[in-house]
């Protein structure tokens, strides 16, 4: 089920909210029973709304949810018992068995492929269809392990781990929150007029940049893609480029945006996950502000046990290189992904290597947004296409080098689709992702949250936003969240 559905919009999260709250309503005297039946309410709203698309996965979930439990129960009973070398082996083999139902439902098929076409080894293929958000859910549940394992935070009970791998707002598209941040959010929630509200807006914006932006895009983008190869002009090339860098971005923050706010509305307080990357001066610095909690999350569990930059600087690399080829692995089953987080982690590297170079530290800081930008702008063309053969088209269509860009094969041209509205929406998204952190941006946040005039014409903004996405939302006919592929 998706979060920009009339369905989901007028029904699902009305019925999920006004029940969270009567069942708080009601147990209020006793706020032990309290947090547990609204806890319950919510891994049943959670198991629904996963199961929308395929009932049979409520089933494959629970199921998944219980092995998780019953691996945290198995480490707490070993380190009770001091046996720490079999609650290492316990816990590695937990983290196997869950990467490898990964492995399974997702890269199967792929390795298969390769192991064909390079070795000439034959293996059936699956049939099996890939869990919705198995990824997410397969990180999520190796934080609960390792953070148990650990001690940063205590083993959940049945019902805590149900909601922490399950909880709706999160399940298929993160963010990805760790158990210790998750484990202490399972009791004593509170959410007063303020925190409501908050969550409310969170959620307007995120529907108005999924849904305005990042829909408008990606419905030219699918006008666009049937043409590459076949004839289309240089400006069109360019601007399917842009228009693909704008969806991505705004279809995963306005995704993380409703998430972070739903979450809000239940007491949940998720970390932010995009702080305006499209900013970023570096690779580096860019992803420390994309998809901020999938960098944590390798950071804490990968980055640091490879040994971090502890170890002197050639192993460092080799850690940061490690930590951005399986960022591309992570992302698909497919030779694109992998040679996209390899040119990310190259570029990391490089950077880390002239980083304290006078030469780089001389460079203005318009011309490292320049280069940065470019890196991304290109980048991005290798994450969409899969199709290698597609993609040296297309590049060679950026610069008029394609056979398809000959006047004589010319199909589509900008004028097809090139109207006021997508240029003023694209206006909007520049400016958004670039200009919207800026001091004269905090100083409008900080009027419209300190004074009740600027309050009534946030509001009044926001509202009036949300009406337009629903307009949008219903006339669309293009909706889909790129990263429930993810």
């Amino acid at each position: 089920m998706a979060f920009t559905t009339v369905f989901f919009l007028f029904a699902v999260m009305p019925a999920s909210v006004a029940g969270y709250y009567l069942i708080k309503l009601l147990g209020n005297r006793n706020e032990k029973w309290s947090d547990w039946l609204s806890n319950l309410f919510l891994v049943l709203v959670s198991l629904c709304f996963y199961g929308w698309a395929r009932l049979e996965g409520i089933a494959l979930l629970s199921i998944y949810v219980l092995g998780v439990w019953m691996a945290g129960k198995g480490i707490c009973y070993l380190e009770k018992k001091a046996k720490y070398k079999r609650k290492v082996c316990f816990m590695t083999l937990s983290i196997l068995a869950v990467t490898g139902i990964l492995i399974w439902y997702k890269y199967y098929n792929f390795i298969a492929e390769n192991l064909s076409h390079f070795f000439g080894i034959s293996l059936a293929m699956s049939q099996w269809i890939v869990p919705l958000g198995i990824s997410f859910i397969t990180f999520t549940a190796i934080s609960y392990l390792v953070d148990v394992f650990r001690g940063d935070a205590e083993a959940g009970s049945l019902l805590d781990v149900f909601l922490y791998l399950s909880f709706f707002p999160k399940v298929i598209s993160g963010p990805i929150v760790q158990w210790k941040d998750f484990q202490r959010q399972t009791v004593h929630r509170r959410v007063d007029e303020t925190e409501f509200l908050d969550g409310l807006n969170r959620i307007m914006i995120g529907f108005a940049k999924k849904v305005i932006l990042a829909d408008s895009f990606g419905a030219v983008i699918s006008k666009i893609d049937p043409y590459i190869g076949v004839g289309m002009d240089v400006p069109t090339a360019w601007l399917f480029a842009f228009f693909y860098m704008m969806q991505i971005y705004y279809d995963f923050s306005g995704y993380s945006d409703i998430a972070i706010g739903l979450a809000q509305l239940f007491g949940f307080h998720f970390k932010e996950n995009f702080q305006f990357p499209y900013r970023s001066k570096s690779i580096t610095e860019f992803w420390r502000r994309w998809h901020i909690s999938l960098g944590t999350w390798f950071r804490s569990y990968i980055y640091i046990p490879l040994g971090g930059n502890r170890k002197g600087m050639k192993r460092t690399l080799w850690n940061l290189f490690c930590v951005f080829l399986l960022t591309g692995i992570w992302h698909g089953a497919a030779w694109n992904y992998i040679l996209w987080g390899v040119i990310n982690g190259v570029c990391v590297l490089v950077e880390r290597c002239i980083r304290e170079k006078r030469f780089y530290q001389k460079i203005p800081a318009i011309g490292k947004w320049v280069v940065t930008m470019a890196i991304v702008f290109f980048s991005w063309q290798v994450f969409y296409f899969s199709d290698f053969s597609r993609l040296e088209v297309f590049l060679k269509s950026l610069f008029g080098l394609s056979a398809a860009n000959a006047a004589s094969a010319v199909e589509y041209t900008y004028q097809h689709y090139l109207t006021i509205k997508l240029i003023f929406l694209s206006v909007v998204a520049v400016l958004g992702a670039i200009t919207f952190c800026m001091p004269w941006a905090e100083k409008v946040k900080t009027f419209f949250a300190r004074t009740k005039t600027g309050l009534f014409i946030k509001e009044t903004g926001l509202i009036l936003l949300m009406i337009v996405s629903v307009i949008f939302m219903i006339n669309s006919s293009y909706s889909p969240f790129l990263y429930f592929q993810y």
